[in-house]
């Protein structure tokens, strides 16, 4: 059950969380905690990943997270203007789980465990922990209730807003994996969003000789340069309109990804993509993609961060919004404002 946050409340605990509900269409809501018996789970919340229709306890082998920063998303924002593409469609429930819109979106976030089930015996109340879902949902709330397994607990030289980029930076290195790079290898990033910046920062500190960044924003531009990138092109600028040379990413593709080279590729497009696999295949290039994480990933960055490596990936969040306000002041903003934002952060509780 939901109330909006304009009616009066009511006698039972909720908790705020932000739901997609259609293409346009996402909503702050006041969520009901269940009723155990005749009195209330003290720290009872959101169903986990997706199945944000219904509240449930903390189950036996759950834990309940008290949110503490949760990061937007492109996806989320790929949802917000043109889903459902991960969340099921409208009218129809998911045949496996038989979740059913609204949803909650969320994915890159960290908390504190808040309540744990009888069966979980590794981790601690109080204690500070990152998400790892590898599906959206739970983390546009003040609380949620995940599994055990998906929470990996966080080093004290690591605070709760760094963590909320966990996420994305394990995003970059399991697309580095996956592409097979070893130190000494040079690479070219197409585009300067979250990720393509995670991956910059990644690579500088695996090794890579050269980074060329492609980017059509000036702040994004700014920031590659900032973060090591040894030369970053903005493929819309051209010394004259007479200018019929090949299209300059284009271009550097074909000759980047030399003979037996790979290109990856780790964005999600709004419609298919035209692809000559002549030019792939007469050079015997791969090409791979990627999308997620594994949990040896955020193990990976978990210990860079602990050791301050990359000392700047912090750079990266260019607003933090109260929950309140996360309609009006991040997902609006990211849309209209593109330009001065790379990474906002949700703060619930505010």
């Amino acid at each position: 059950m939901s109330t909006s946050l304009g009616e009066e409340a009511t006698a039972r605990p909720t908790v705020t969380a932000l739901r997609f509900y259609k293409r346009g269409d996402i909503r702050l809501d006041q969520l009901e905690l269940p009723q155990v018996g005749h009195a209330y789970q003290s720290c009872s919340s959101l169903l986990c990943s997706l199945s944000t229709d219904i509240t449930r306890p903390c189950g036996p082998d759950d834990v309940c997270v008290q949110v503490a920063y949760s990061g937007i998303c492109g996806t989320d924002i790929t949802e917000y203007l043109g889903g459902p593409m991960f969340p099921p469609q409208e009218g129809h429930p998911n045949p496996h789980t038989g979740v059913s819109l609204p949803v909650i979106l969320g994915h890159e976030f960290s908390g504190t465990i808040c309540d744990l089930g009888c069966n979980v015996h590794d981790l601690q109340l109080g204690q500070p922990v990152v998400i790892s879902l590898n599906a959206p949902g739970g983390g546009f709330s003040d609380r949620t209730v995940v599994r055990a397994m998906n929470c990996i607990p966080l080093p004290p030289t690591i605070d709760l807003r760094a963590a909320a980029l966990i996420e994305p930076l394990a995003v970059g290195r399991h697309s580095i994996t996956a592409s097979s790079f070893r130190a000494g290898q040079s690479a070219l990033i197409c585009g300067a969003g979250p990720i393509g910046l995670a991956i910059l920062l990644l690579l500088r500190v695996m090794g890579a000789s050269k980074i060329i960044v492609t980017e059509i924003l000036d702040s994004r531009i700014e920031l590659a340069r900032r973060f090591g990138a040894d030369a970053v092109i903005n493929p819309l600028l051209r010394p004259s309109p007479a200018d019929t040379r090949p299209e300059p990413v284009e271009e550097a593709v074909r000759q980047a990804a030399g003979s037996g080279g790979v290109v990856l590729n780790v964005a999600i497009h709004k419609k298919p993509l035209v692809l000559n696999l002549n030019e792939l295949g007469m050079r015997e290039k791969k090409l791979l993609s990627g999308i997620c994480y594994l949990r040896e990933g955020f193990e990976f960055v978990i210990g860079l961060l602990a050791e301050n490596k990359p000392d700047d990936a912090q750079q990266m969040v260019t607003s933090v919004v109260p929950l309140s306000r996360a309609v009006e002041g991040a997902f609006e903003q990211l849309v209209h404002n593109r330009g001065a934002h790379i990474k906002i952060l949700i703060r619930p509780g505010y």
